[in-house]
């Protein structure tokens, strides 16, 4: 495996250099944003004419959700959409990022079941947020399927490609004129892995060996083919972005000077990240680790080809440079070290033959296997910027679900958006926006309204669902009103001379004195002297 310039994408950090603050700024024109997603806080679920997606037909049939919880009325942002924009203009933030409902736009996936209502929720959010000089950007698809797709196989299907390309068609024809971010599709590896692999969320398939690397495959292609739709159709009269959101933790080597733990981190680095990112980024095809590493397992295993999918030459040629800018999500720092694992059951994870722990050092969130590892951000945005060809980068999701002091989720941001402040002024890394994750508290997933991440808190016992901004909402704004962390005053070099006679000394004490000469002694007449002697 080919980990050639590991060390120029990551030398070890000192414990002084990780913990080091920087002080500093941002670049002029830096996008300062906040995230949520549709059905994490819209509500309405069948409000005016809105289709079912697989997330509301899964909340509502199981008994997955702690509480029983779902997002049928979530923050109620459907309703609620003035305050959502007063929110936003009083954080001011430079960006919002949202996402689409696909099923509240085509109810049944397709255009001929276009829902006008919907398209006008979207319309006044849209020009809400122009008018109050916050950019719009914009998520196609983060992970509410309309259920009506999924009953034809939803993304297992190749022909959801062409499906996919006819919604973002339409958003871009209906939106583009004031919408100049687009992102396709928020975190295709959880898409492909936990609800194909794992089989926790939506659509709760549980067939770890073969299923995620079929709907990974449709997925890519997928974007690729809404983002030459984009290029070919609006990017000259637009003038927009078009990119794709990709998760990624650092995977840190257990030792890194042992070459074996180093290519397993890079080699984890490649399943999560690299399995999207290499063929949208470099040439159009999987990492040469991942394919390996499949290939090598499924011949082992007796199977006639290799589990993970190939692209043709033409395919390669489609995908390659299908983003114009680098938007990653991130949260925590795994420590990996080699593994060998098991040939049966055939799985993405056993493939990566790698066993994970925690960072030991850092701490807690409320979310478990999800550490505050700040250090962790600066490795990964150097890492991005070496493997991939120095691009511009977005973080466009970042933060910290708490489970009661706000200060801990302050801290959280203190840190990270420092080592972010350190990849671009001391790194060099192009980093050109950073997004909080959350706007307020909402629907988090598997989690329900256990954990909650929003910068604004949300009451979910009262009707009207009240919010009210933290401290790390007041945090936030000062952060981006200071477009980082400036020098204080008290914290400035002070330059000059002192006065010219000015008593400059040095100190010593008897037994360290007397220590350190017999220690010369002994060296000048057990080394020292029998060497000069011999000449």
């Amino acid at each position: 495996e080919d980990i050639t310039g590991w060390q120029n994408k990551e030398k070890p950090k000192s414990n002084f250099d990780r913990k080091m603050y920087h002080y500093g700024t941002f670049p002029e024109g830096f996008s300062w944003g906040i995230s949520s997603s549709a059905y994490q806080i819209e509500g309405g679920w069948n409000a005016d004419g809105k289709g079912p997606s697989i997330w509301d037909r899964f909340t509502q049939t199981t008994n997955t959700i702690p509480d029983k919880a779902n997002g049928n009325v979530a923050c109620d942002s459907y309703n609620k959409l003035n305050e959502d924009l007063y929110m936003l203009r009083a954080l001011r933030v430079k960006s919002y990022r949202f996402s689409l409902s696909w099923s509240r736009i085509f109810p049944d996936g397709t255009r001929k079941s276009l829902n006008q209502k919907g398209v006008d929720y979207y319309n006044r959010l849209i020009d809400g947020l122009i008018a109050y000089n916050i950019e719009p950007m914009v998520t196609l698809y983060h992970w509410d399927l309309p259920e009506a797709l999924q009953k034809v196989n939803g993304w297992e299907s190749a022909e959801m490609i062409d499906i996919f390309n006819d919604y973002c068609d339409f958003c871009f024809a209906t939106f583009g004129d004031r919408v100049k971010f687009w992102i396709t599709i928020n975190q295709p590896q959880t898409i492909a892995w936990s609800g194909y692999g794992l089989g926790n969320m939506p659509p709760n398939v549980v067939d770890p060996g073969y299923r995620p690397y079929i709907v990974a495959h449709n997925l890519i292609k997928a974007h690729a083919k809404a983002y030459h739709t984009y290029d070919d159709k609006y990017r000259q009269s637009q003038g927009g972005l078009i990119s794709i959101a990709l998760n990624a933790d650092w995977f840190e080597p257990a030792d890194v000077n042992v070459v074996r733990e180093v290519v397993t981190a890079d080699r984890a680095m490649q399943f999560q990240l690299g399995w999207f990112a290499h063929p949208i980024f470099k040439n159009g095809d999987y990492p040469d680790a991942l394919k390996w590493q499949v290939g090598n397992k499924s011949e082992i295993q007796s199977l006639p080809q290799s589990r993970l999918p190939s692209f043709t030459e033409e395919e390669k040629n489609f995908i390659k440079g299908t983003a114009d800018v680098f938007c990653v999500n991130h949260y925590t720092t795994r420590v990996v070290s080699y593994f060998t694992a098991a040939l049966q059951p055939h799985s993405y994870e056993s493939d990566q033959d790698m066993r994970e722990a925690e960072e030991p050092d850092s701490p807690t969130t409320a979310i478990p296997n999800q550490k505050a590892v700040a250090w962790g951000l600066r490795r990964l945005l150097n890492w991005i910027k070496e493997e991939y060809g120095d691009p511009e980068i977005y973080i466009t999701e970042n933060g910290a679900a708490v489970e009661w002091d706000d200060f801990e989720r302050v801290m959280f941001y203190k840190t990270y958006i420092d080592e972010a402040l350190k990849a671009n002024n001391l790194d060099g890394v192009r980093l050109r926006g950073y997004t909080a994750t959350a706007f307020m508290d909402s629907f988090e997933w598997l989690h329900g309204y256990k954990f909650l991440f929003g910068l604004h808190h949300v009451d979910f016992t009262n009707p009207d669902r009240p919010r009210t901004p933290k401290y790390s909402a007041h945090y936030y704004y000062n952060i981006i009103k200071d477009n980082g962390f400036p020098l204080p005053d008290d914290e400035k070099m002070l330059h000059g001379h002192f006065r010219e006679d000015f008593m400059w000394s040095s100190a010593s004490a008897s037994y360290q004195v007397t220590y350190t000469s017999t220690a010369i002694l002994l060296l000048l007449n057990t080394v020292l002297l029998p060497l000069f002697s011999s000449f």
